[in-house]
Parts: C-alpha cells; structure tokens; sequence
C-alpha cells in the first residue's frame, strides 16, 4: 500500500468486553502462607481474565474458610446472590477443591448456574461447564477433590499425634488459671492465681463441698478466672480434676480417648501429685454414683459436707 499523507489510519477498535466476569477463591485459613496463596490466586485469575479480550471482570469474592462443613462462606453466598441477579455471567475459579467444600455442595452450586445461564470454569482442571456435557466428569474430579482434602485432615491429625508422642506439641503449654506464659510460650506460675489454686485443694480436703469452696472464694472477693465475682460449679470441679496442677500434662486420643501421652515434670508443680490424688479419691468417695461393670447406679445416702 502506497503512503499517503493524507490519509490518516484509524487503529481498529479492541473487542468489546461483553462477558461479566466474576473470580472467586478460598483458603481454609488465615495464616501467612495461606494468605500469600489466597494473593496468588487472585492474581492468576485476573491475568486470565485480562488476556481474554471480552471478558469484563466484575468482582472478586474472597473466602477465608475451613472445608469442614458448617464454616461460613459469605462471599461464596454473595456470589451466588449476584449470579441469581444477572450480574455475573462466568465465574472463575483455581480449582474444584476451592469452589466446593464437598460433592454435594458443589453440584448443587452448579446446578443452580447452570438453571440461570452462568458458566463455571475450573482453571486447574481445564474444566469448562459451557463444554461439559455430563455432570458425572465434575462428580468425579470433585471426588478426588474431596479425598485430596481428608487425606490432608489424615495427615494434619497424624502430625498432631505425632508431636504429641515426640512431647513437642504445644498443646502440652496450654494455659490454665494459675499459670502464665514465658516469652517462649512454656507455662509458669502466676503467684496470686496458684495460691487461689491451693487454697481450693485445701478446702475441699477439709471437708467442704464445692458450694462451700465458692462461698470461701466470695468471701475473700477472689474473682473467677474470667473475672466474675460468682464462680460456676463447673469451673471449680474442672479445676479439681486438672492433673496440671501436678506439673504433669496427659494427653489423648480426640476420637477414641484410650491412646494417651503424658509428659511428666512439664512445668512447675503448684500442688503436689500426694494432694491431687487425694482429692480424686475425696471426690470419688463423695459421689452419689456407683459405677460397676453391671453399670452406673446412685447412692442410697449422699455426701454431707461439712463446714459449708
């Protein structure tokens, strides 16, 4: 083509960006890691977005929530919301396992899409609702999503174990009242608490009942340890029963409750395991419950305390 000063060229207009587009991601926490994963996600899917000449980018929803049923997803319903409303036409999304929680919720959720005319595109899976004729290819890929997930929680529970066995979990220096944590997160004695702490035992050794604890307790104005003036029942029949106290920390199975781990001389003793002991047996004497290989059954006369 020959040049012509007096022609001027017109660039060709750039697509029209007709398709709204929605990114959603999810991480399970809000750790560092998981946050600069939640980052990486949303840039990834905005560059996709960007390079397709008429895709608009609308909205990104963003959920810091747990796979396990029951954890909110406000974004995930907020999404669905503007996709029922006709604001989104394409939702994007890294990959099965972070759209849907389980098989259930995600076909649901895609079902509902596919009723209102709003494509689903799964990045990592190269899977595209618009040319995916079957749900039985999403069912799948969603299983192995799903097993992905609890093989994940299998392993998280086996590290858990794990340090447990080794003594190195932090569950070990978890706080109760009576105790504060050092700098590098070990239990110590907080002095006035640990006192209280005595006084209890010794109480309930001389012969008052739990009742007659709490009115010692309000008389000396000692508050509980979420800094009510009233103590609960509870709070102090717990605190009678926590080996802690000893300087010793049992551990065990969450599900099953029979493999334990106990980790002697964890921390200092604000009572002796002499005293501790003897309380057990003080609260087991007074209980107006029998228990027997037959069963459980109650007493004909209760405890009487003294002193109340």
């Amino acid at each position: 083509m020959t040049y012509n000063p007096k022609v001027h060229f017109i660039p060709a207009k750039p697509p029209k960006r007709e398709k709204r587009v929605g990114i959603y991601c999810r991480v399970s926490t809000n750790d560092a890691e998981q946050l600069n994963s939640l980052a990486v996600q949303v840039s990834a899917l905005t560059r996709l977005t960007a390079s397709t000449p008429q895709w608009l980018l609308v909205d990104v929803y963003m959920d810091i929530a747990s796979s396990k049923t029951g954890s909110s997803r406000k974004e995930f319903a907020r999404m669905l919301d503007d996709c029922k409303s006709k604001k989104l036409e394409i939702i994007i999304t890294k990959s099965i396992s972070r759209f849907g929680r389980d098989t259930v919720e995600t076909l649901e959720a895609l079902r509902l899409m596919r009723d209102i005319g709003v494509r689903v595109i799964f990045e990592q899976e190269s899977l595209d609702t618009a040319d995916t004729d079957s749900e039985l290819m999403i069912s799948i890929v969603e299983s192995f999503a799903q097993a992905e997930n609890e093989s994940r929680s299998d392993n998280i529970k086996w590290g858990l174990k794990q340090k447990a066995a080794s003594g190195t979990s932090k569950l070990y220096d978890r706080k109760c009242y009576g105790y504060n944590h050092d700098e590098d997160g070990r239990l110590i004695i907080n002095k006035a608490e640990a006192e209280n702490v005595r006084k209890i035992f010794k109480w309930y050794l001389d012969g008052k009942s739990i009742l007659g604890v709490i009115k010692e307790l309000e008389k000396l104005c000692i508050k509980s340890p979420t800094g009510k003036e009233k103590w609960p029942k509870r709070t102090i029949d717990v605190l009678l029963s926590n080996e802690k106290y000893t300087g010793n920390v049992r551990l065990f199975d969450s599900e099953k409750r029979e493999v334990q781990y106990l980790s002697e001389d964890n921390h200092p003793a604000i009572i002796s395991n002499e005293t501790f002991q003897a309380v057990q047996m003080e609260k087991k004497k007074r209980s107006n419950v029998n228990k027997s290989k037959e069963g459980s059954k109650r007493k004909s006369k209760k405890y009487k305390a003294v002193n109340l």
